[in-house]
């Protein structure tokens, strides 16, 4: 049997199995034991474990617990709450500034959590009830979360990187560093749009008035007191510390990955302990209980998407469809273009993690014969997943705000979030053709 045929069964399998509402991880295993019970030599299936536990015993993959640890404690204690709070404060003068301090508050809770839900969840359950009530209209406010949200997966420590690092064999460091100057676009890009849309909705709000109306409540100024400022600042100093002690233990050589994502597990117990009094064990079993099972979870997924690429590989079904997609003749950007359509076309259906496994086996060694550096690629994915994050039908980020904000309709929702998947695009189009602000920092700091 050819591999395109064995290629076209193992792809209809594997959405036969998630149309069918198996869970990812059990439909991604079902279908590669399944395959190599029927086309692989009977022994192979006496390696299923060994090769699950061969493929999950990277160093590199053992920090995935420990940020997602990190994220929980911070997560689960008022940590999101006041860091919004204060950026507020702080930032009240500028027009749109708590849309714009929204934003900043899920990219710096992003970099300390590492999870797009999480910062979702944590900040929006902040933010846009307090956006909402001055004067914030629902979808403009259920946006500016669900895009600060996708932060998670692209800003230091991404999970969603750590898989790319370990499925396309690179630098887990150099991936990092690649990932801030992207980021901090995307945080700028996100901002500027969300002043200019606050002052197209003070324009409709003066129309309003000027036509008769009542005073809404986007156009009443607030004020705060230095003194109140500087009350709201112990509180946040603390976790940007820890932010940034992480980071100069990563990127200054002195920790590991792993090494670096225990000493923020700690710091992150030992500040919500400090700050907040979460240290009791009925404080503390929530937040490991979390752990706990979005680790599995996720550690389930990554452990049978092994496999599944495993038997993808042994099949040559992986190689055969690389060669075809060599075979095409494409120019590098055409072939560029194509995967990276197929990423989105992927997205609405699969996770980031499962994306990157399942594609990377098949998609990396073209690109890399095409010339593109894999670090500059596994960046540019990321914001393409990004975008699978918040766009329909299975965005993630738009359930998870429709939880935390029941009234504020899907279709309010929508709308609101598709002015930031134009600057997600608008950015990958950026990175094209200014590929240094991926690549310069790694290039500076890592030599």
């Amino acid at each position: 049997m050819s591999a395109l045929t064995l290629g076209l069964m193992y792809g209809g399998a594997t959405l036969a199995a998630m149309f069918a509402g198996i869970p990812i991880a059990f439909a991604l295993g079902a279908v590669a034991v399944g395959f190599m019970f029927v086309f692989m030599p009977h022994a192979a299936l006496d390696t299923v474990a060994q090769n699950v536990y061969e493929e999950m015993s990277s160093i590199t993959l053992l920090s995935i617990p420990l940020f997602i640890l990190k994220g929980a404690a911070i997560g689960r204690s008022r940590a999101g709450a006041d860091l919004y709070s204060a950026l507020h404060a702080w930032m009240y003068r500028i027009p749109g500034g708590l849309g714009i301090a929204n934003v900043f508050a899920c990219a710096l809770f992003a970099a300390m959590a590492g999870s797009s839900p999480a910062t979702c969840s944590a900040i929006g359950s902040a933010g846009i009830p307090e956006m909402r009530k001055r004067g914030y209209s629902p979808g403009f406010a259920a946006g500016i979360i669900a895009a600060g949200g996708t932060l998670g997966i692209l800003l230091p420590p991404s999970i969603t990187m750590i898989l790319y690092a370990v499925a396309a064999e690179v630098s887990l460091g150099r991936l990092f560093l690649a990932a801030i100057g992207p980021g901090l676009l995307l945080v700028v890009l996100f901002a500027v749009y969300s002043g200019l849309r606050y002052r197209k909705e003070v324009r409709l709000a003066q129309a309003s008035v000027a036509e008769g109306g009542l005073p809404p409540a986007i156009l009443v100024q607030e004020t705060y007191s230095r003194a109140q400022k500087l009350a709201l600042a112990p509180r946040v100093v603390p976790f940007v510390a820890l932010l940034t002690g992480v980071m100069i233990a990563l990127y200054g050589g002195y920790a590991t990955p792993s090494e670096t994502a225990g000493l923020g597990a700690l710091l992150a117990l030992a500040l919500i302990g400090v700050i907040y009094g979460v240290w009791r064990a009925r404080d503390l079993v929530p937040i490991l209980h979390s752990t706990l099972r979005e680790s599995t979870m996720l550690m389930m997924i990554i452990g049978m998407s092994l496999l599944y690429s495993y038997v993808m590989s042994y099949l040559h079904i992986s190689q055969a469809t690389a060669q075809a997609i060599v075979a095409l003749g494409l120019g590098k950007w055409a072939l560029l273009a194509m995967i990276l359509l197929m990423v989105v076309v992927l997205g609405f259906f699969l996770p980031p993690v499962s994306i990157i496994l399942m594609t990377a086996p098949i998609v990396l060694p073209p690109l890399k014969a095409a010339g593109f550096d894999l670090i500059w690629f596994g960046v540019t994915m990321t914001i393409v997943m990004e975008m699978g994050l918040i766009h329909p039908p299975v965005g993630l980020n738009l359930f998870v705000i429709k939880n935390i904000a029941p009234d504020i309709s899907l279709r309010e929702i929508v709308w609101g979030v598709l002015p930031f998947v134009g600057l997600m695009v608008l950015t990958i189009l950026i990175l094209c053709f200014v590929p240094g602000i991926a690549t310069w920092l790694p290039a500076v700091v890592m030599k």
